[in-house]
């Protein structure tokens, strides 16, 4: 059977990749082997990877537990738009809980000229300039042309950032972390040009589902115990993750969500905020 991904381009159906992705969101293999069936059922000739995600993420709702929530994690962090400034804020986060420092939407002195900076983050002696590049639709790749830019605004800000005191001898780097994928000349760049790219699942085992995964740290609008309107009213008021609504519930009740869904909400919130162990994969994986 022959599916149409969200580029455009067409391939075969894949049970495998199907199958892993729901282990991956904490489904046993019995319950991924049910719902890859039932996929497997619906499917006609040329049917959109949308509609399979949404087949499928209509059957995880069934499934005890923040299992759908996970799933929808690559769709929720596109719905933290429509401006970008969610996403630098999500990325920051993620940063803060592997011990960096970080600052979101600096403007910096360069060399030549006055930069605005998404995330700076330190560490130790590493001073690193981030660029955050959201995308709030799929299929959409980040070709060359994005870390040509951002290296050039780089050298011109590393030139500034090696005057201050102390700066001299620390490690500096200019990143790109985006929710979606890099083009294979954009990768190919940023390794010969010693820069730091973020992807979706790029690099192996480092995307930024990775770091979700690692982290526990997921976006508010992954919750399916919520309105769309009640998620943006969060963004609104800069609260990008379950973790902030998990340790302050009064969040919650300043969106106008009283008992009993205050309850259901807090429930998934901590469920989703259990750090999803590389050890729940392995077993996920054995059971197949």
């Amino acid at each position: 059977m022959i599916i149409t991904k969200s580029t455009g381009l067409q391939e075969p159906f894949n049970k495998g990749k199907l199958k892993q992705s729901l282990l991956r969101s904490g489904a046993n293999a019995e319950q991924a082997d049910e719902i890859v069936a039932k996929v497997t059922g619906i499917l006609v000739d040329g049917m959109s990877t949308r509609k399979i995600y949404k087949k499928a993420f209509q059957l995880l709702k069934n499934v005890p537990g923040p299992v759908a929530a996970r799933y929808k994690l690559k769709h929720a962090i596109m719905e933290l738009g429509p401006s970008g400034f969610p996403f630098e804020q999500f990325v920051a986060e993620l940063l803060n809980y592997s011990g960096y420092t970080t600052r979101v939407g600096i403007i910096v002195r360069g060399h030549c000229v006055k930069h605005e900076i998404d995330v700076i983050a330190e560490k130790d002696e590493h001073h690193f300039m981030i660029e955050c590049k959201f995308h709030n639709r799929q299929g959409y790749s980040s070709d060359v042309k994005i870390p040509l830019y951002i290296q050039s605004r780089f050298l011109d800000v590393e030139k500034q950032w090696k005057k201050l005191d102390g700066h001299a001898e620390k490690f500096h780097q200019g990143w790109v972390v985006t929710n979606t994928r890099f083009s294979e000349d954009a990768t190919q760049f940023g390794r010969c040009m010693g820069m730091n790219l973020i992807g979706w699942d790029h690099p192996k085992n480092g995307g930024l589902k990775d770091w979700v995964d690692r982290s526990g740290l997921h976006p508010v609008t992954c919750l399916t115990t919520l309105t769309q309107k009640e998620k943006q009213q969060l963004l609104d008021r800069k609260i990008v993750l379950c973790k902030t609504i998990h340790h302050n519930h009064t969040v919650l009740k300043s969106i106008g969500i009283g008992s009993p869904r205050l309850e259901k909400v807090m429930d998934e919130c901590s469920a989703l905020c259990e750090t999803f162990s590389e050890k729940i994969i392995i077993k996920n994986n054995r059971n197949e």
